[in-house]
């Protein structure tokens, strides 16, 4: 088939590799523009960009689809499909129905659960058993197109979004040249998505990473897991000199008692945080600057001991349940 290509995170270059692979003529890869990026603010280009370029093809990254320049350079690539993945810009109708099949996007979610753009976050926070990849034909809406096929994947209680990410990103891989292959051959029939079920992934803010020791502990678990590696989670350490914000990269459900807060060092040197319900154990941890630390060597140099209240934010991140 010859299909246009429009992606931008490493998410989406699985995909385009395995396009590649299956022999599809891709005749135009779309992708954000180059950004600043590191302590040199040197433009750093996107990885679907790097891949494209490996792969001999051309790169196109307009600032603006809605201009009427854009849409007929769109439509003059005789599209009979366009594949959408992780891309970062809306599509407007004229993309929409340029292609003879459509645009297909790969979504990294059961839809219509987790609707939106941080989908994997989402499931791992809300404690959801599964998770999986849909590929679907757009429409205006926001992931509410028709959806045409769907692959399934458990969430372990190791998993984190990067290790379930990483899994996706290959899912959809395998599962768009499928998708392309039963549109080619009239055997997908395309189907709604229900009403019921409907979720919302509402976008990641840093901020959203603070731990609030009101909550029950296998929430904050999850947390730990869901915003690894970014957003990151957080609490401040009162210190003499003012708190300092130290990042929690994993943590494991423990028994604690006392005020949501009290942290109590246990006989294996690792820090118990008292919750909402449960406790907290804190297993690695990251000052501002530094490396990376197991809790019981971190705490050998910082001051945190037994009897300490860690205080909760002073914004209250959203609530996982919260609704579409």
């Amino acid at each position: 088939m010859k299909i246009a290509f429009l992606g931008t995170s490493a998410f989406a270059v699985p995909a385009l590799k395995a396009l590649a692979e299956a022999g599809h003529d891709v005749v135009a890869v779309y992708t954000r523009s180059p950004k600043p990026a590191g302590r040199g603010q040197q433009e750093r280009r996107t990885p679907v960009h790097e891949v494209a370029l490996s792969l001999g093809l051309g790169v196109r990254s307009p600032k603006n689809l809605r201009s009427d320049e854009e849409a007929q350079a769109f439509k003059a690539l005789d599209l009979d499909a366009a594949v959408v993945v992780s891309y970062g810009h809306i599509l407007p109708k004229s993309f929409l129905d340029a292609p003879v099949l459509g645009c297909v996007n790969i979504h990294g979610s059961l839809l219509p659960r987790w609707r939106g753009a941080a989908p994997i976050h989402r499931a791992i926070l809300a404690g959801d058993k599964e998770t999986g990849v849909t590929t679907m034909r757009m429409d205006e809406g926001l992931d509410t197109g028709p959806m045409l096929l769907a692959e399934r994947t458990p969430i372990s209680s190791a998993d984190t979004a990067e290790t379930v990410h990483d899994r996706l990103a290959d899912l959809g891989g395998r599962l768009i040249v499928s998708t392309l292959d039963g549109l080619m051959r009239k055997t997908i029939d395309p189907v709604p998505q229900p009403d019921e079920g409907v979720t919302y992934a509402h976008k990641l803010g840093k901020e959203e990473g603070a731990l609030d020791w009101r909550r029950p502990a296998a929430e904050l678990e999850r947390k730990v897991r869901a915003f690894h590696p970014w957003p990151g989670t957080w609490f401040e350490a009162p210190q003499e000199n003012g708190a300092e914000r130290v990042k929690v990269l994993a943590a494991g459900l423990a028994l604690a008692g006392g005020a949501p807060g009290t942290l109590v060092v246990g006989r294996d040197g690792f820090p118990v945080v008292a919750c909402g319900i449960g406790g907290l154990k804190l297993l690695q941890l990251q000052r501002p600057g530094r490396s990376a630390q197991s809790a019981d060597a971190f705490l050998r140099g910082f001051a945190l001991v037994t009897g300490t209240i860690l205080p909760p934010p002073t914004v209250v991140p959203l609530s996982p349940s919260r609704p579409a």
